[in-house]
């Protein structure tokens, strides 16, 4: 367990945990097509974060032309070039899930100040 740790040591991002559940993010991954390589953008809610280490995942939630978008990506995976917090959300729950049968309005996290 101990070599575990210490072989993955290595490959953790510094500045990967400095947003929380609630909030809004921009997560620029990049994308491979044919032999060319571009970053998308991906702007949406933190609905959760899972596992840790360096299996710490992140699940995006946004709005695209009215259908639920989610996406997950590893953020210490070297695809995920960074995650930039856009603005902070105020939350009482580790998982979001909930928005998922919210529409419009209700589907809106408030802003923490």
């Amino acid at each position: 367990m101990d070599l575990i740790k210490k072989l993955t040591e290595g490959q953790l991002k510094e500045n990967a945990g400095e947003f929380g559940i609630g909030d809004t993010v921009k997560v620029h991954a990049k994308i491979k097509e044919g032999n060319r390589e571009r970053i998308q953008v991906f702007e949406g809610t933190v609905i959760a974060r899972k596992h840790g280490g360096i299996q710490e995942t992140v699940t995006v939630r946004r709005i695209s032309y009215g259908v639920g978008v989610e996406k997950t990506f590893p953020i210490h995976s070297p695809n995920v070039e960074k995650i930039e917090v856009v603005r902070k959300g105020k939350v009482r729950r580790a998982k979001l899930y909930y928005l998922r049968d919210r529409v419009g309005k209700a589907a809106k996290v408030k802003q923490d100040i």
